[in-house]
């Protein structure tokens, strides 16, 4: 073979062949090689940060010390504390809906694929959300039964948002009161105990607090508010995604007004 020739309207020769660039298929192989890796390296993520890690979690019961049978915080679905109570409502369903849509609050979507990408791609190109879904917490061994939040911006990786669970104990006219925990999202990023993509609250969950009782004393829905002190005896912590918190301890309630 090392004298071939094709003679025609040209003469192809050993030489020729040997001209041939022989980098290609090795280029070729390494970014298969490369394109493996990432593979791997993702698959290796994802099952750490949302299988094994919370599963350790599960296992390890790592819980907070009021929420057995007083609750004062929320939890994460795989046992991490989340985050503080600090807003309270008393009212019907169609009540709190109410006094929050006039207070200039959004119902929050739930939580699915078409949810996700959509929070996904406005986060990344700044577009603005205003019902974007909020993460699942749990109280009273179920996850939240509304959230509402307030957009910062044009870009829904800063927000105020509050979540409510109706607790099973009703007012003194009889209507539900529903327990709330309000904070502030302050990014996105890997929550610091799992690695699993989440959004980062503020430290100072008492100015989110406040801000959901101004704007409900704002919006005209409220017959009465008022303030249960020292209702947290632990004053500081951290949350399901590692993210510290600070309160002065006490719980703001409003009482909504009769619908007319």
């Amino acid at each position: 073979m090392s004298d071939l020739k094709i003679t025609s309207e040209g003469t192809l020769t050993s030489e020729d062949l040997a001209d041939i660039p022989e980098d290609r298929s090795s280029q070729a192989s390494s970014i298969r090689g490369w394109s493996r890796w990432l593979a791997a390296i993702a698959a290796a993520y994802w099952i750490a940060a949302y299988l094994v890690i919370p599963w350790l979690w599960k296992a390890y019961e790592h819980r907070h010390p009021l929420t057995d049978t007083d609750p004062r915080i929320t939890t994460t679905s795989d046992g991490h504390p989340g985050d503080p109570l600090n807003v309270g409502i008393i009212g019907s369903d169609e009540d709190l809906k109410r006094v929050m849509r006039a207070a200039g609050w959004f119902q929050a979507d739930r939580l699915g694929l078409r949810a996700d990408l959509a929070i996904g791609a406005d986060t990344v190109l700044s577009r603005e959300y205003d019902q974007a879904p909020v993460s699942d917490l749990f109280l009273f061994g179920r996850k939240e039964d509304f959230a509402f939040e307030q957009p910062v911006g044009n870009n829904p990786r800063h927000r105020h948002h509050v979540r409510f669970w109706k607790n099973a104990t009703v007012g003194d006219d009889g209507r539900a009161i529903w327990l709330g925990s309000a904070s502030y999202d302050q990014g996105v990023g890997l929550s610091h105990t799992t690695g699993q993509v989440t959004h980062h609250i503020s430290a100072m969950v008492d100015q989110e607090r406040d801000h959901v009782a101004l704007t409900l004393s704002q919006g005209g829905g409220l017959a009465e508010a008022y303030r249960i002190p020292a209702y947290h005896r632990e004053l500081s912590g951290k949350n399901g995604g590692g993210d510290p918190w600070r309160t002065d301890g006490d719980l703001w309630m409003g009482v909504t007004k009769s619908a007319p």
